[in-house]
């Protein structure tokens, strides 16, 4: 150009120069000239400074040439060595593959194209011409508010933070972003929970790079109760007329406002603060883990803000369903049931899960996101928040609950009544052998738990009537006095205290009937599957709860169903009771030598 400067157009087509070529020479009078590469790959040469071009010249051809305009800083590394840094573009840079970031040059003392002196050697004089050039001395001292040693974690390092006419640039020993004002899109404060620290969040749409990585957040951390004053670099008419009403002369504040109420004004981006959400411990966020990063996870009125590494946004708008998975179901161990994942689904299929979240957080999150009217997945139409708030409240993992050995029984043997598995085994034992000697039977009634919370009173009472009809006279007559039995024999140590000796168990028949199913152990079978496609975080232990809840209050008719299976199945075991002990009246003398006819 006749200005001075240098326009480059590339990507041409081989076979196009042939048409090139008769156009510009007819259309602007000039003939182009070929100029050769160097493709040798040498990096020893000449650096030659031509308008605001940088061309490294090897064996009289050009290898490369840089835009000086493009040079963000440069500073001298020892008394030979130059170093260029180079900004990028943010409108642009995110998209391509490489960029060029930084460029060192070795100029030796003994250079021709730049001489210099013993105090003045010819790297310094290199490095003078290219910052006269690039402009970068007068860079500093248009910046209107400067705040230095700021820590950043992402990108991780110290940068001192230049608020310019129309970009920030964040300077670090290692590092150098030039950030147009026109790519912050949000600005947003977040305090961390329990630490002295707070969040700012610059939100950027370009991202920034580095290298292969690209930065959609930059995050600072500011102490929550420094105190910063700062006087604006700007001339009067100039705040009071552009920025009038968005920018003061002066602040004096906390460091984290003063900083965001200044970056807000000029670049017109929304400050975003914490909503209505409250933590167990009255905090705004709940610690979290993601992609095996720990970190905090803010509830906002608008989107989900995980920090600090990898800080990821998720916008409510985005978001098709989010699920509880609840720790500590049968077979984990006591202490992951203090924790749950929280899984978010987006529209785009893309999922994020944030793991181990405290348990006493997942109150405060569900009516959080409930109010929200986000999609909680498989939540049901019966159980609204307030229900799995009932159901969950006061529980404990770790506390034994009636119903859990019954669930558990009838899940491993198939069977099971409304009393324990060992009233079972010994029950089993009496009949199959006619020695009623220990009569273990006995003790084991009083030994069964209470099923009152779950409406298990019928049940025991049926079971109870069961056993009288089918034990032997000799048993029976054990069972109502039991005073009267054997003088000089002892009771289990239940009866008679810390000191005596307990009644060695006999071995159950594995080929005994199993016992019929109570009505309210029908109803846990059924009722449980539907709890684990609506509420698939309970654990064992509140399924239990919840499903005697349910029993206790359903009437007599709802009941009906159950019960009608409960009977059929208890007049199959009396079927196959009777078949047992018929097998079993001959095998019991057997054991003295004489013949089972």
């Amino acid at each position: 150009m006749r200005a001075g400067s240098n326009v480059k157009f590339s990507g041409f087509r081989e076979q196009d120069v042939a048409s090139l070529n008769p156009f510009l020479h007819a259309n602007m009078g000039i003939s182009p000239d070929e100029k050769p590469l160097a493709i040798s790959g040498r990096n020893w040469g000449e650096a030659e400074l031509e308008g605001n071009l940088l061309s490294f010249v090897v064996g009289g051809k050009q290898a490369f040439e840089v835009s000086i305009s493009d040079v963000s800083q440069t500073q001298m590394m020892g008394k030979n060595d130059v170093v260029l840094e180079f900004h990028v573009d943010d409108t642009t840079g995110a998209n391509e593959k490489d960029t060029l970031m930084e460029l060192s040059f070795h100029v030796p003392s003994t250079n021709s194209t730049y001489v210099g002196d013993e105090e003045r050697p010819s790297a310094q004089v290199f490095f003078e011409k290219i910052k006269g050039l690039a402009d970068i001395s007068t860079q500093g001292t248009d910046a209107i508010a400067l705040f230095e040693v700021i820590t950043a974690l992402t990108p991780r390092g110290r940068y001192n933070v230049e608020l310019h006419m129309s970009f920030l640039r964040l300077q670090g020993q290692a590092n150098d972003f030039k950030i147009q004002y026109s790519s912050v899109v949000r600005l947003f404060i977040l305090p961390k929970s329990n630490q002295p620290h707070t969040f700012v969040v610059i939100t950027l749409d370009p991202p920034i790079r580095k290298g292969q990585t690209f930065y959609p957040h930059i995050v600072l951390q500011f102490p929550s109760e420094e105190i910063t004053e700062c006087s604006l670099s700007m001339n009067e008419d100039l705040l009071n007329t552009k920025y009038k009403d968005r920018l003061e002369p002066s602040y004096k504040d906390l460091s984290h406002d003063v900083f965001t109420q200044i970056l807000k004004g000029l670049s017109g981006a929304k400050v975003t603060r914490p909503g209505k959400f409250r933590s167990s411990q009255d905090g705004y966020a709940v610690r979290a883990s993601l992609k095996a990063e720990e970190g905090t996870l803010y509830p906002l009125e608008k989107s989900f803000f995980f920090l600090p590494k990898p800080p990821t946004l998720i916008l409510h708008d985005e978001i098709e369903y989010v699920e509880f998975e609840r720790h500590g179901t049968a077979g984990t161990s006591s202490i992951s049931s203090h924790y749950f994942d929280l899984l978010i689904r987006l529209k785009s299929e893309q999922e994020h899960q944030f793991r181990n979240i405290q348990r006493n957080e997942y109150h405060n999150l569900f009516d959080f996101i409930s109010s929200k009217g986000l999609k909680i997945l498989n939540l049901g139409d019966v159980q609204g928040a307030s229900g799995v708030a009932a159901a969950l409240a006061g529980s404990d993992d770790e506390g034994v609950d009636p119903h859990l050995n019954r669930i558990r029984s009838a899940r491993g043997e198939g069977g099971g009544d409304g009393g324990g598995e060992d009233s079972d085994e010994e029950d089993e034992d009496f009949v199959a052998e006619k020695d009623d000697e220990g009569s273990p039977t006995d003790d084991s009634e009083a030994e069964e738990p209470d099923a009152s919370d779950s409406g298990g009173d019928e049940d025991a009472e049926e079971d109870e009537d069961e056993d009288e009809d089918e034990r032997p006279a000799k048993k029976e007559r054990k069972k109502r006095e039991p005073a009267a039995a054997k003088p000089g024999r002892k009771r289990k140590n239940k009866e008679e205290g810390e000191g005596g000796k307990k009644t060695k168990r006999k071995k159950k028949d594995p080929n005994a009937p199993k016992r019929g199913l109570s009505g309210f152990m029908y109803f846990s079978l059924s009722e449980r599957e539907n709890l684990k496609k609506s509420q698939p975080g309970l654990s064992f232990i509140d399924t239990g709860k919840v499903c005697g809840d349910k029993w206790k209050k359903m009437s007599v008719d709802e009941k009906a169903p159950y019960e009608a299976k409960a009977q059929a199945d208890k007049e199959r075991y009396k079927r196959d009771m009777l078949e047992f002990n018929r097998g079993g009246a001959g095998g019991g003398p057997a054991e003295d030598g004489s013949d089972d006819e």
